[in-house]
């Protein structure tokens, strides 16, 4: 028979065994009359699936799959259910068949494979080819020999909660344009896939394009309710494209592009101050997430930014004024050091004290602050932390909490409760730099009307210090090694966070030269000059 399917007679019981691409399956007679035939129970298997048991089930698993058979693949699987679902809607919704599957040399309990099939829809036929791997692992209470289950098996681009389905487009296509004209694609820079993809959901039908047929990945909805776009797969009958402009840059794109893909792991994105316009959003992750737009993480020293302009507006001390950095600091019997080697000065100024990033001098004023004191400068001045952006896709606006206890003193220094995004410190660094507040934007605002947040901006004196001890921090502080050689108007900020769980600290960066800001984070990439300040620098350098 094809495929290996075979039907024996066991004990009088007629038991149907699948085989596939040259695999076995599960030896029935053995588990029926007991180890060595005594006629006793089966011995209940243990430990790591052998290599005749990881070839069995893949093989059973692959056979099925093979034959659209959704519930006996699912049952070589260790969550059926799930399983059983997605696998349906492979066939069904996605309207693919012909599967053959062609298995890949083992490496221990890990199998990779290759699919070919084709996709069928409205009397159009495409074909599909594409590769991905399963593990396999000990059930662990029937301890068989099962499939690790996870969306990743039918498809690589399938995360939990994601399906895939085949009929017309839910949004015409779109053809992105730059700033100066040129076409934006995902071929040609692979970190704005989610982007387009997003603005095609949100934009497609007001470009007066027309939608085609096409095999999608349908993400799960998220927490708050929005639905992320669909990925396309694969197109059946093309659409016509509708022209949607952009703010972002090809060159400063294709400059942070280049950036990222020197460190594992990392995100930039490059604004101008004087508009607010977003020129280019870049990601080099495993994970595909866009951190550079929705990352949460503690921006380090880079914070210190908003914190030495709360220091400043409430009077505390000014960029000359009195920022002692001691060797250590206590808050509310939490002890606070400074990056090791950094020599302590009694007789710091604010501006030495931020050049040189010391922690302690900023603790110190812990004291002196109120509780929301941070928070209303973040909000107020700077944009963050209202959940009202309108860039034009979802962003994350920054969290900056009135947070008490030891995490006041920590906020200040960017660690604590605060979470943000490049995009986030893209837009502190612009405001910074000009001192007005321009929500960041990549689509214009006219295209639908959008409201911008808001917020007041700094004083001309808060924005002439802050300048200066950016300047400062460039040319002789702790970013002048990365900084240097860049002519023009400069500023930095250096910084890197310490996430519980995790060896190394995240290295963030942010720097602006002349009438473009960027930030970047590099998660485990060390202090920021390690890994984020060569990306900003990088993008300040070459963006043209």
């Amino acid at each position: 028979m094809r495929n290996g399917v075979k039907a024996v007679v066991i004990g009088g019981v007629c038991v149907t065994l699948l085989g596939g691409a040259g695999y076995g399956v599960y030896n029935f007679a053995s588990a029926l009359s007991g180890d060595g035939g005594t006629g006793g129970a089966a011995a209940v298997r243990t430990g790591p699936p052998s290599g005749s048991e990881v070839k069995e089930a893949t093989g059973a698993f692959f056979a099925a799959w093979e034959k659209g058979d959704a519930a006996t693949a699912a049952s070589y699987t260790n969550f059926p259910q799930e399983a059983q679902a997605l696998l349906t809607a492979y066939a069904d919704d996605a309207h693919i068949g012909g599967v053959r599957i062609t298995p890949g040399r083992p490496a221990g309990d890990t199998v990779p494979f290759a699919v070919k099939a084709t996709v069928s829809y409205g009397g159009t036929s495409r074909p599909l080819s594409y590769r991905s791997t399963l593990t396999v692992v000990r059930g662990e209470t029937s301890h068989r020999a099962l499939v690790d289950w996870r969306p990743s098996v039918v498809h690589p681009r399938l995360d939990k909660g994601d399906t895939l389905a085949t009929g017309e487009s839910a949004a015409p296509e779109i053809e992105a344009v730059d700033r100066d004209g040129k076409v934006l694609t995902r071929v040609k820079y692979p970190s704005l896939g989610p982007v387009l993809d997003e603005l095609r959901r949100r934009y497609g039908d007001k470009t007066g394009g027309r939608p085609g047929v096409e095999l999608v990945v349908r993400h799960q909805a998220a927490a708050d309710g929005g639905q992320a776009a669909d990925t396309t797969l694969l197109t059946l009958a093309k659409g016509r494209p509708g022209k949607l402009p952009t703010t972002l840059s090809a060159s400063a794109q294709a400059a942070a592009e280049t950036a990222v893909l020197k460190y594992p792991e990392s995100s930039v994105v490059a604004v101008k101050p004087s508009t607010g316009e977003i020129l280019a959003v870049a990601n080099n992750r495993r994970d595909g997430f866009d951190a550079a737009l929705l990352g949460e993480r503690a921006p380090g020293s880079t914070m210190k930014i908003i914190s030495a302009a709360t220091l400043i507006d409430t009077g505390r001390t000014t960029a000359n004024g009195p920022a002692p950095c001691p060797p250590s600091a206590v808050w509310q019997s939490q002890t606070f050091h400074n990056l090791k080697g950094l020599q302590p000065d009694e007789h710091a100024t604010l501006a030495d004290s931020f050049a040189r990033s010391c922690n302690t001098a900023f603790v110190k004023f812990a004291d002196e602050v109120d509780v929301d004191s941070l928070t209303k400068e973040a909000q107020d001045r700077f944009g963050l932390g209202r959940d009202n952006w309108q860039i034009g896709v979802p962003s994350f606006d920054g969290r900056v909490p009135a947070s008490g206890g030891p995490d006041t003193a920590a906020n200040l220094i960017g660690q604590g409760q605060v979470q943000l995004s490049p995009l986030n410190m893209a837009s502190v660094t612009a405001t910074a730099s000009t001192g007005a507040f321009r929500q960041p934007v990549i689509v214009p605002l006219r295209l639908d009307g959008r409201e911008p947040a808001r917020a007041r901006g700094l004083s001309a004196g808060t924005t002439r210090q802050l300048r200066a001890m950016m300047n400062r921090t460039a040319h002789s502080g702790t970013a002048a090694g990365v900084m240097a050689g860049l002519r023009g108007d400069v500023g930095a900020k250096t910084g890197s966070a310490e996430v519980d769980g995790e060896a190394r600290s995240d290295s963030w960066f942010a720097g602006y030269r002349d009438d473009m800001a960027a930030a970047a984070m590099v998660q485990d990439g060390g202090h920021g000059v390690d890994a984020a300040g060569p990306i900003v620098a990088s993008v300040l350098r070459n963006a043209g």
